[in-house]
């Protein structure tokens, strides 16, 4: 086993602080990883702070990981030294059933395992996220990155970048469609800008009126404050296509009301319940869908695709010391618009 240094939350109620665990070595189809950065996801807060329940501790977040290869198990043919590559939200799945045989691994229908708080396939083993000097991963698992991606900026791509890009994706977001982005924070910024790279007339609709120019500066074409009164009715009917990143509760009907007939509003976020009318969808033929992430294949598609595009996540880059406030600063949404933790601050001890 590797002595491995780390950051780790020992309770819901702990800060994280500096801690010692143990990765596998490689075997025969695994790649040792020396971790670059790793961005922070809000969701590394819920689950530290066991907001949404079943939190292993102790835990290691991170799961937006880019670094290089530093060794590869014998029979590893996809990878060697040196290559540069990212890990998602997982690190295995059953690779059996429908789900993982079709490449979309984060259904899968014995349970993704995912980078952390999570237990591998033995049921047993706990898993652990980038807030770590080095991870070991099975090769399929393993994302390659692009030559010339800006590293700090690519590793919100691993879990922000295929949120949204994947629902923009499979409803076939072209050239010239009308799409509005609810939120402009880590995922909607990524929505925006992934949008544009596709060709689509972007529109922010966010509730906060001073994110106007922050907005346009992203690339959206337009923008519109939820909170004017005439706001909704002004602009009904307007849209093709709405990308929810929203993770607080909101009325889904007043903007199922800004789509055209026939129009699709897909929810990235999971906010508190919502009361949803049946005649929001029925009198216009609209769809209400959701999306989770990215298999494999579809992230590396992903990741293809904004290297072409130039397109990267803005970021705030820290040294580990700093993540504590920086979870409360996320919390604050007091981040344009990802943070992303210098992994080289972590000290070996």
């Amino acid at each position: 086993m590797l002595k491995t240094a780390a950051y780790a939350a020992a309770s819901p109620n702990a800060p994280l602080a500096p801690y010692r665990i143990e990765r596998r070595e490689p075997g025969p189809h695994d790649v040792l990883i020396d971790i670059l950065y790793c961005g922070i996801c809000h969701s590394d807060i819920h689950q530290v702070r066991d907001e949404w329940g079943g939190s292993l501790f102790p835990m290691v977040p991170g799961h937006e990981i880019v670094g290089t290869v530093a060794r590869a198990g014998a029979g590893v043919s996809r990878w060697k030294v040196g290559d540069t590559v990212g890990i998602g939200c997982f690190i295995d799945s059953c690779r059996e059933c429908a789900a993982c045989r079709e490449g979309e691994e984060q259904f899968c229908e014995r349970g993704m395992n995912a980078t952390y708080n999570s237990l591998e396939r033995d049921g047993k083993t706990p898993t652990y996220g980038g807030y770590s000097t080095r991870i070991t991963v099975d090769e399929n698992y393993v994302l390659r990155i692009p030559e010339g991606m800006p590293l700090e900026r690519t590793a919100p791509l691993l879990c922000a970048g295929i949120t949204t890009y994947s629902p923009l994706r499979r409803f076939g977001i072209k050239d010239g469609d009308k799409v509005a982005v609810v939120g402009l924070g880590g995922l909607g910024h990524m929505g925006v800008k992934i949008a544009r790279a596709m060709g689509a007339h972007v529109t922010v609709l966010s509730h906060s009126p001073g994110k106007r120019e922050e907005a346009l500066r992203l690339g959206a074409n337009d923008f519109i404050a939820t909170g004017e009164p005439d706001a909704f009715p002004k602009n009904a009917g307007r849209f093709d296509f709405i990308l929810d990143t929203v993770s607080a509760r909101h009325d889904y009907n007043r903007y199922l009301e800004l789509l055209r007939r026939d129009g699709t509003m897909v929810l990235v976020g999971i906010p508190e319940p919502t009361e949803l009318h049946a005649a929001s969808l029925v009198l216009k033929r609209r769809q209400l869908a959701g999306s989770l992430i990215g298999g494999i294949r579809e992230t590396q598609e992903m990741l293809d695709f904004c290297a072409r595009h130039n397109v990267a996540a803005d970021v705030e880059v820290i040294p580990i010391e700093r993540v504590n406030e920086a979870y409360d600063r996320v919390v604050q949404s007091d981040v344009r618009y990802r943070f992303v933790i210098d992994i080289a601050s972590i000290k070996e001890t």
